[in-house]
Formats: C-alpha cells, sequence, structure tokens
C-alpha cells in the first residue's frame, strides 16, 4: 500500500511539474525546446494525411451507403463485434416487386412480359453492386480505417509521449538554472560577511548545499535529455512511415477504381442487353388506325403490321426534308436484318418514317440502311 501511495504522489508530482511548465510556456515565462524543421515538415504532413483520410473515409461510407439508418446500424454491428447482417439492395428489392406484378398482370401481357425483364435486369444490377460494396469495403475502406484505428492511433500515443518528455526536459533546464543561480548567490555571499563567522559558516554550508542539488539538477537534466532524445527517434521513424502509408494507400485507391469500372461496365452490359429484349418484345404503344389506343389483340397486329413494314426498310425512300445527322454513342449488334450495326463515334444520317415507333429512326450510312435505336444516337444539329 505505500508503494502505490509513493507511486501515486511521484506520478501527482510530475503532473503538477509539466502543468507548471506548460502554462509558463503559455505565458511566455518559460523556455521551451523547439524541434527541429525536419520534425515539424514530418508532424504537418502527418497531420494533413489523417485529416483527409478520415474525410475521405466517411464519404466513401456515405457513398456505398447513402442511409443513414443503415449505417448506425451496421457501426453497432462492428462494435459489437457481431457480423453485418446482409441487406438486399434497392436494385434487388425494385426486381422482386416488379417480377411479383408481372405475375399479377399476366406474365404474358405486354406489360408484364415488360416488368419480367426489367425485373431481371434489376436483380442482377443489385447483385453487381453487392459485389461492388463488398469488393470496395475489403480493398479500400478497411485500409483506411485500419490506418486511422490504428497506425495514427500509435502515432499520436508516441507525439503525446514525447510532449511530455519536452516538458520533463524544459523543467529540468529550468530546476538547473535556478540551481545555478542559487550556487552563485551563496558563493558570493561569504565575502561581505567576513567579520561574523557563524554567518560565514551558514553561508559556506548553504553554497555546499547549492552545489549538491546543482549536481542533482544536472543529472536529472542528462536523464531527462537522454529519455527525450530516445523518444524522439522513435517518434521521427513513425511519422517518417508515413509515406508508405501513401504507397499503400495509392494501391488502395487504384483497386477501389478498378471496382467501380468493373461494376458500372456491368451496369452498362446489363442495360444494353435490357433494350435490346425490350426492343424485340410487343409494343402496346403501337397507333391503331383510329389512333386511339388498341387492346392487347389489335396492338399485336399493329406491331406485326409494322415489323413487316420495317423489314422492307429497304425500299424506303428517305424524305427530302427530315434527316439529320446523329453521332452513334456505343456500339450496337443489329438483332436481325433489318435493324443498322453500329459503332461508337460513328457519324450516321438518321430520319423517320410514318407508323415507326418513337424508340426507333431509320438510319444509313454508305449504302447501308436499317433500323437504329434512338437511346444509342445523339442528335446532331
Amino acid at each position: 500500500m505505500d508503494f502505490n501511495v509513493k507511486k501515486l504522489a511521484t506520478g501527482a508530482g510530475l503532473l503538477f511539474t509539466r502543468a507548471v511548465q506548460f502554462t509558463g510556456e503559455k505565458l511566455g515565462q518559460a523556455e521551451k525546446t523547439e524541434l527541429d524543421a525536419h520534425y515539424e515538415n514530418l508532424m504537418s504532413r502527418a497531420d494533413c494525411t489523417k485529416n483527409w483520410t478520415e474525410k475521405i473515409y466517411r464519404q466513401t461510407v456515405v457513398l456505398l451507403q447513402p442511409n443513414p439508418s443503415a449505417r448506425i446500424e451496421e457501426f453497432l454491428y462492428e462494435k459489437l463485434d457481431r457480423k453485418v447482417p446482409s441487406r438486399v439492395t434497392n436494385g434487388e428489392l425494385l426486381g422482386h416487386y416488379m417480377q411479383d406484378a408481372a405475375n399479377e398482370f399476366g406474365p404474358d401481357t405486354p406489360y408484364g412480359s415488360s416488368l419480367i425483364k426489367v425485373g431481371e435486369c434489376e436483380r442482377r444490377l443489385g447483385a453487381s453492386e453487392q459485389e461492388f460494396l463488398h469488393t470496395s469495403a475489403i480493398s479500400f475502406l478497411t485500409p483506411l480505417r485500419n490506418f486511422l484505428e490504428g497506425d495514427w492511433r500509435t502515432i499520436t500515443k508516441e507525439r503525446r509521449l514525447l510532449e511530455n518528455l519536452r516538458l520533463d526536459l524544459d523543467a529540468a533546464k529550468a530546476r538547473l538554472k535556478k540551481a545555478k543561480v542559487a550556487e552563485a548567490k551563496a558563493a558570493v555571499a561569504p565575502d561581505f560577511q567576513e567579520t561574523r563567522p557563524r554567518n560565514y559558516v551558514l553561508s559556506a554550508s548553504a553554497s555546499a548545499l547549492w552545489s549538491e542539488e546543482v549536481e542533482k539538477a544536472e543529472h536529472e537534466l542528462r536523464v531527462a535529455q537522454t529519455e527525450f532524445d530516445r523518444q524522439a527517434e522513435v517518434t521521427r521513424l513513425l511519422l517518417e512511415g508515413i509515406s508508405s502509408t501513401h504507397v499503400n494507400h495509392l494501391r488502395c485507391l487504384h483497386e477501389f477504381v478498378e471496382a467501380q469500372a468493373i461494376y458500372y461496365k456491368q451496369c452498362h452490359l446489363h442495360m444494353q442487353e435490357l433494350q435490346k429484349e425490350l426492343g424485340r418484345l410487343p409494343n402496346a404503344f403501337a397507333p391503331n388506325s383510329s389512333g386511339s389506343m388498341a387492346t392487347a389483340d389489335s396492338t399485336s397486329e399493329g406491331f406485326n403490321s409494322i415489323e413487316m413494314d420495317t423489314l422492307k426498310i429497304e425500299e424506303v425512300q428517305a424524305p427530302a426534308a427530315g434527316t439529320r445527322k446523329a453521332k452513334v454513342l456505343y456500339d450496337y449488334d443489329a438483332a436481325d436484318s433489318s435493324e443498322l450495326f453500329l459503332l461508337a463515334d460513328e457519324i450516321i444520317t438518321v430520319y423517320t418514317v410514318p407508323g415507326m415507333d418513337s424508340d426507333w429512326l431509320v438510319g444509313e450510312k454508305g449504302d447501308q440502311k436499317g433500323k437504329v435505336p434512338v437511346t444509342y444516337l445523339e442528335l446532331l444539329s
């Protein structure tokens, strides 16, 4: 028990000494050991790395999970060291709803069959999103979090220890300075008190005591300087390791970009395939002869009629007016002989024909002619 009390008293005395030194520095009444420019640059760079890494990490979390409630739930599961339950993406949920609705409306109707196709695509998009989220969390978020919760905490701890040892060093310097001043005063005092032997003896004794105090202060200063130098070297090595942290984060950034590129490429391919599949389905919006909406049967007949006209598209002459130039945005594989094969960045001539679906145009390039989807084109003036 006595040992613990002594240890507690020693610790309290040390904290008090550091507090006095820190207060004196703030008030300009005590000297402060300044670190060299190299250390200051390393610390500045480390702080900058920590601040921006934290911002990038937080915003990436928001990007991958925009729902605040879901983020809080995932945070709590991580703190409780429990596995985060898998969550259905919005795309997958929409796909399920569309397919259930198609079964209710009738999967053989134009609307029902289209819902099934779109629902399947949405589910594929949702699965791709799940893979993207999983890959990004492992390859990008985890390394950033490990730096903030691991490496940076270690750096912060060592920097705090260095600052405490710096306060101890400056306090030791102040004690030594005071002891030397007191020793000098005690050494001068006997010269003015030679006529009083008793005072001379007391002054000589005080001088000896202050000499011992100076020796003690010099020893404490050497110990404090050694501990400070050792801790400064440890801190310097950790701060210089920030460069390797940048290299690691750069590699993780490349992996994050690669995951995004794969995800968006898959989404683009899924949507292209969906457009092709929808283009092959019966069109329920084709106008009948009276211009009003037809029933499912008459719509099918109207669609077949339009298809027959389109199959003979080579015989359609381009109108003198109404033709426009268009730039091809994406490659397009013709589904049949009535469609025109397209390559990205091509410039073609397009126009409409009576009774044709508004989602399609007639395109010409050279001596080739065929249907082209509007969504693949950028109309030029």
